[in-house]
């Protein structure tokens, strides 16, 4: 489960990244390290994420969620791409990754289940196909809440 303040980082880090051109994929909070580490992950829509990209975010979210005081303790923030381990959101990626095992998790159970895995077949319009140990399996897109490469496989 997402620590409970990381939609309001979120919502700090968007704009941000926004008026760098680039995107947030992701955050996490460990809390079980001293100092607690911040991650957020970003990528550029349109090229590979450079190390510039990474500080010039740093920079902008440190000095904003300082003034915001949202985090009241001492803190690491990380803010890093996440390369080959990152969600797959767009259909680039659904394409450049056929075939490479993933984890799949839906809004509520499917055929019994949140989070399948198996490897990508494709996504289209309103699915998104699996295989799983040689048998296909269709996921409503509408239920998908988030794909991500298997980093386990």
């Amino acid at each position: 489960m997402a620590h409970p303040l990381i939609p309001q980082i979120i919502d700090l880090a968007h704009p941000l990244a926004d008026s760098l051109g680039l995107q947030v994929v992701g955050a996490v909070f460990h809390t079980n390290q001293q100092p607690p580490i911040l991650r957020i992950d970003i990528c550029h829509p349109e090229r590979d994420t450079s190390l510039e990209d990474c500080e010039q975010l740093s920079r902008a979210l440190e000095s904003t969620l300082d003034a915001t005081e949202i985090l009241p303790e001492a803190y690491v923030l990380e803010v890093s791409s996440p390369g080959i381990s990152r969600l797959l959101t767009t259909d680039r990626e659904f394409i450049s990754f056929k075939g490479f095992a993933i984890i799949l998790t839906t809004a509520e159970p499917y055929a019994g289940q949140q989070e399948w895995t198996g490897q990508l077949i494709r996504r289209d319009e309103s699915t998104v196909h699996i295989n799983q140990k040689g048998r296909a399996i269709a996921i409503p897109r509408a239920l998908v809440t988030k794909v991500q490469l298997d980093e386990r496989r």
